[in-house]
């Protein structure tokens, strides 16, 4: 693989190796591709518990039927403000996707869950180069719709938060 080559996800299930299959949320006006087989959960939630001292992305924990899960403001993580009664908080409910990564239960607090679309694995291209700079960190690619950009979210890069060095 070369420098400039982007990395294209592996097909979601047999079968389907000219496609690639997302789940689409929002953060503002932004469509975001997350791929299917990395989606555990699509929720809302109400109550969370504050972890003092926690990293300013880490909303806090969610008990999910019995497992406790950290939520995560994606919001946040891509460096957009939160905005007042909506967003990761002034919100009486949240939006969130679950996802495990590691062993471990996440829940990513997002603005909008939209649908699950199948896009052709050609249409597929790599970052832009005029991404912000931590939206390209956590990014695989692009995909160009009709009407507007999906940007491709690489999760494992999305979920590992520095969470030693902020202790």
């Amino acid at each position: 693989m070369t420098a400039n080559a982007p990395h294209i996800p592996e097909p979601a299930a047999p079968g389907f190796s000219d496609s690639l299959d997302y789940v689409t949320i929002r953060i503002g006006e932004q469509l975001l591709g997350l791929p299917i087989g990395r989606v555990q959960d699509v929720f809302i939630t109400n109550r969370i518990t504050v972890v003092p001292r926690a990293p300013d992305e880490i909303v806090g924990l969610i008990n999910l039927r019995g497992r406790i899960v950290t939520a995560i403001c994606l919001r946040k993580r891509l460096g957009r403000p939160v905005e007042f009664k909506r967003g990761c908080q002034g919100s009486d409910e949240l939006t969130a996707i679950g996802i495990d990564h590691h062993g471990e239960a996440y829940a990513l607090i997002v603005d909008a869950v939209g649908e699950v679309i199948r896009l052709d694995r050609s249409t597929f291209e790599p970052l832009p180069v005029h991404l912000d700079r931590v939206w390209a960190a956590l990014g695989t690619g692009i995909h160009r719709l009709a009407d507007e950009l999906l940007v491709v979210l690489d999760l494992d890069a999305v979920l590992d938060l520095d969470l030693r060095s902020a202790a």
